[in-house]
């Protein structure tokens, strides 16, 4: 089939329960969704899929969970308060705001927010003949700004204007992993070089939203901070990258889909950054970076809040303050991803049939107990199947309408094995199992479907 598309995936996604505008009985709230019951399933299964690879598989890594609030001192030291911004320009005719290397993305010239004020607005007013505004057409827009992305709140703050001293919702989920870098090394047996992995949701006042769950303002991130000799720091970033690369490969995600590309506006503390991009319905955009961080974020910790954050090798002695290699994620970019690669329409007998054809550790649901009667002598069958089904994977029983709608609607949300039992099971004590992708059937003895599963899945 051609390149899925962003209405198909929008459509599937609300017609069986993996996204939902957030607030949609009040008219939604701009760039905030809400994941249904198989979204939250394929989100759930990414995010352990993840920690298998990150922290499971390997000694070196170790996990945490740091809080969504944090001091304010730690985003004035990471930079944020200051420096964590996009270039906003205001349409005059209109007044709908947009980021301006958006706009300029849009008439086909690559901008970074990256860039430096005056490199933007230069940009900006070289091509300003070209852009127009998204919402009316017209081509009058203000200065370009820049638009801090904190997100601002008045936690323990009753009194007062809250806004002159204001808490602020996490940016990224990496600045907890710094702040909590010396609790984990006195606590735990890790040693340089070893890893912090997170999961955890972030929040960024972004100021346009678009194309989906690509660009959210509350978003979960999966990050790891990987602390290094100041000497070995490229080292293990070129590791990292082959590592992070192939995790994507392994998970079936097709290669062709799949490419880096370097960041050439550099913020002015990083060695090297990569992203690995994937092709979207609306092109080629980042899915992770891969990014060597220096010792900025340790020593800026270290510095406004006095404590020493410096490392001593056990055995050498020496004292040093580590180099930083950071992989990032974003579970919603992982999460279209895996649904833009895994659908397909193909024509069966006649009829489209669209199939999630997910890796089945992806899967929201593993397989489906499909009685076709609800007559005792194929209940008596079905229901103690499930339930001994349920033990193992996540599961769905399902009686409702024709085995055919059944299949189809099994399909639609990626599930890898569907099992009918039939008016012949009461003889041979056999079910069928339908495999997904090819659809070819299988006549399973009842006390080998676990077996049959197992082998077929691998877990």
């Amino acid at each position: 089939m051609e390149k899925v598309t962003m209405d198909s995936l929008v459509s599937l996604c609300k017609r069986r329960g993996f996204v939902f505008p957030s607030s949609e009985i009040y008219g939604g709230f701009a760039a905030i969704y809400d994941y249904g019951p198989y979204g939250v399933e394929l989100a759930s299964n990414i995010k352990a899929e993840w920690w298998r690879h990150m922290v499971q598989f390997r000694d070196d890594i170790v996990g945490l969970d740091s809080s969504i609030f944090t001091h304010p001192k730690v985003w004035e030291a990471s930079g944020h308060v200051k420096g964590f911004s996009d270039p906003l320009t205001e349409c005059k005719n209109c007044h709908v705001r947009s980021r301006v290397d958006h706009l300029l993305e849009e008439v086909g010239i690559q901008a970074d927010e990256k860039m430096s004020e005056s490199m933007i607005n230069e940009l900006f007013a070289e091509n300003l003949d070209k852009i127009t505004c998204p919402k009316c057409g017209k081509n009058k827009f203000t200065e370009v700004k820049k638009f801090n992305l904190l997100v601002q709140t008045n936690l323990g703050n009753f009194t007062g204007d809250w806004t002159k001293d204001p808490t602020y919702l996490r940016g990224e989920t990496c600045q907890g992993i710094y702040i909590n870098f010396k609790n984990v090394l006195d606590s735990t047996r890790v040693k340089v070089p070893f890893g912090i992995a997170q999961i955890g949701k972030a929040f960024r006042n972004e100021i346009t939203a678009r194309q989906f769950i690509f660009r959210k303002r509350e978003f979960e991130q999966m990050e790891m901070q990987y602390f290094v000799h100041p000497k070995k720091d490229m080292e293990e970033y070129e590791k990292w990258r082959e590592y992070r690369f192939q995790y994507y490969v392994d998970l079936g995600i097709k290669k062709e889909n799949l490419r880096w590309h370097k960041h050439e506006n550099l913020v002015f503390y990083a060695k090297e950054a990569y992203d690995i991009e994937y092709h979207f319905p609306f092109g080629f955009k980042e899915l992770e970076g891969i990014h060597a961080r220096g010792n900025y974020d340790l020593t800026q910790h270290s510095t406004h809040s006095g404590k020493d954050l410096s490392y001593i090798d056990p055995v050498s002695q020496e004292k040093y303050i580590p180099h930083v290699v950071e992989t990032s994620a974003g579970v919603d970019r992982n999460f279209l991803m895996c649904l833009s690669d895994a659908y397909n329409e193909e024509i069966v007998n006649d009829e489209t049939r669209v199939v999630l054809k997910f890796n089945p550790r992806l899967s929201p649901i593993k397989v489906a107990v499909l009685p076709l009667s609800k007559k005792e002598p194929i209940l008596k069958y079905a229901e103690p199947l499930a339930m001994d089904l349920r033990k193992l994977y996540r599961s769905e029983y399902d009686e409702t309408q024709s085995i055919g709608k059944r299949y189809r609607r099994q399909d639609e949300i990626g599930t890898p094995f569907c099992i009918t039992i039939d008016f012949e099971t009461e003889n041979d004590k056999k079910v069928t199992i339908r495999e997904r992708d090819s659809m070819q059937q299988d006549r399973i003895a009842l006390d080998q479907v676990s077996t049959y599963l197992h082998d077929k899945l691998g877990f």
